[in-house]
Formats: structure tokens, sequence, C-alpha cells
């Protein structure tokens, strides 16, 4: 099979990797989308993401589907030709989390990850025409979902947790400040919680249309205007460090600030008076739980991702996609691969 192998920094190759074969309580998927994520793009960057360097080369991509190409024994509930998404955490060793963070698996200290070299050996992605799953990983899609929106289950996952972890937020004004991919759709996932209104803000034109077209009420450029004041909720999804004064500011006193975008891991200058002055609620939101089935629960009522999608690709292009979607001059938002076996390449 062939897959999007990532070799070094700068270094993306399509290379042919065995067939795998499913083994007991396992799931054989014959991958049809995936969807191009800010850490894929990191590790065809600069070689690694955050404190995850690349030591070995690793397959991509954590944001997919497709459909059941063989079950292994004692599989049961999922058929050949079931059309699923993947959750693509795995916990690592029996540490028990503590009463506190009861359920909360998103924050296990060791946590494996489709497309992650944060453990030697990496984890591969399903940036291939065929991956391996276990069976309780499978997330079969409702009827009337595709598996092209079935692989932005996974960031419309990150993107519900981050709502959720603002509050009950019906009825309110939200903010998001970044209307990349994850602000974008934290933007629809802030509606489809019965938000009353969402404002969306950026340096970029393209993105903000994007923001607009998936369910914004206003949108701000803040090339030309500044982020409105009081706003109950905010939810910073930029991960840009000069982001961090000027969203607590537009923070209504008593407000919360969700922070889902990646901040940088060293120092940074901000200005953080208005945290301690105005009781502001500061969170941060990492990955998600289970929202990942909330996410399809979403899209099966209506909930719309497509325009978030900007870009498909062949398999074969994979380096390209990449690129495409890591400069914003491009106007991407999402983009995706298309893994199909039977997917001529151009």
């Amino acid at each position: 099979m062939r897959a999007v192998v990532v070799h070094a920094a700068g270094d993306v190759r399509v290379d042919e990797r065995p067939d795998p074969r499913p083994g007991p309580g396992e799931v054989l998927l014959a991958m049809e989308w995936g969807g191009v994520c800010g850490s894929d793009i990191s590790y065809f960057r600069h070689g690694a993401t955050g404190t995850a360097v690349l030591r070995h080369p690793l397959v991509l991509g954590h944001e997919v589907a497709g459909r059941v190409a063989a079950v292994g024994p004692g599989v049961d509930g999922i058929a050949e030709g079931d059309a699923a998404t993947v959750h693509p955490a795995t916990t690592v060793g029996d540490a028990r989390l503590p009463d506190r963070l009861a359920g909360r698996t998103n924050l296990h200290p060791c946590v494996r990850y489709f497309g992650s070299a944060a453990f030697d050996p990496h984890t591969d992605g399903g940036f291939s025409e065929y991956r391996v799953v276990r069976a309780d990983q499978v997330r079969s899609l409702p009827d009337g979902v595709s598996t092209e929106h079935g692989a932005l289950a996974e960031p419309l996952g990150v993107a519900l947790h981050a709502v959720h972890r603002a509050g009950d937020v019906r009825g309110k004004t939200v903010l998001v400040n970044g209307a990349g991919p994850i602000g974008s759709l934290v933007v629809a996932a802030a509606k489809h919680r019965g938000a009353a209104a969402v404002v969306a803000s950026d340096v970029a034109a393209p993105a903000l249309a994007v923001a607009a077209a998936i369910g914004a009420d206003t949108t701000v450029d803040l090339t030309t205007s500044a982020l409105p004041d009081d706003v109950e909720v905010v939810i910073e999804a930029s991960g840009a460090a000069a982001a961090i004064g000027p969203v607590l500011r537009a923070t209504a006193r008593g407000g919360t600030l969700v922070q889902v975008g990646n901040l940088p891991g060293s120092a940074v200058p901000a200005v953080l008076g208005d945290l301690v002055t105005r009781e502001i609620t500061w969170v941060g939101s990492y990955r998600f739980v289970d929202e990942i089935d909330d996410a399809l629960r979403a899209m099966r009522d209506g909930l719309d991702v497509s325009p978030v999608i900007t870009h498909r690709f062949p398999l074969s292009r994979a380096a390209e996609a990449l690129g495409v979607a890591a400069d914003r001059t491009t106007g991407s938002s999402k983009v995706l691969l298309d893994l199909r076996t039977s997917t001529p390449a151009p």
C-alpha cells in the first residue's frame, strides 16, 4: 500500500508499505479521506511539533475516515463495508487519573495519538491506503454523513470540546478569535450548542469568509478593526501569543476565556492585567474526550462542515497538499487528501 511518510523536515514522501492484516480485536480500514492538521504541517516543516521530535520515518494523519475492509477474530458489531472514522487516542499504562480528572482521558499522562512522534517508536497515522485499528477506536458514520465529512469528525470534536469547556453558551454571544479550520469549526460548534450570536475575528479575509459561511453572525478583520468589548464567552483559536492581551481585554468582567489555539512552548510577553481586574475565568482546552461521538451526531443532525473544506489532493500529491495547508496566502482552510486506492494519480 501507499502511505504519506515524513522522513525529516521538508522531506515528505509517498512510500510503499506492507499491506496490513487485522489481528484479534482489530479492524482493517480502507482509508478514503484524510484532513491535514497543524501537527502534520509542523512535522513537515520542522520535523517536530511541540516537544515531539521526529526520530524515524512517520506516517502522518489523525483526521481520517474510510470503510471497513476486514475484521479480525472476536470483533462484533462491525461489518465489512461500514463507513467509519477513528478515535485516534490510546492511553498508555495503568496510571489512574485522580478523582478530579475522572473521565478526562485526554489528560492522561501518557497518550499515543495517530501520526505522533511523542513516543519512540512513533505512532503511525492514517494517511495510507489501509490502516489497522483496534475495534474500540472505530466510530461508525451515521446515515447521511459521507467519509469526506467523517474525516472532519476529529477536528469538530476538538471544537465541541472547546465549547464544552466554556460552559453553557445557550443564548450568549461568543467571540472566536482565529478563523482557521479549528476556529471556524468552533463557530459551527457554538451555534450548534445554542449560542445566540457568534463573532469571528482574524487577520485573513479568506478565513473570515469561511467562518461566515459556516455560521458566524459577524466577522471582524483585525487588520482594520479592533476586537469587540465585553463579550461574555471568548474562545481563542489562533494560538498567537500576541492575541492574549487583546482577547483578555475583549472578555467581559466575570466572563470566560477558553484557550484552544496551541500557544508557543517558550516564554512570550503578554499583558495579563485584565485577567485579575476583570476576574476572568481562563481555561485551556486540549484535544477531546469522546466529543468525536458528539461531532458525528451533530453532522447527522445537520451541522454542515463543508464550508471549511477548501482544497482536495490525491495521495500522490501529499507534499503539495501540506504546502498549501501551511500557506495562508493560498486561502486554504481544511485541506483533504483523497486516500482511496481506486483514485488514479493525475
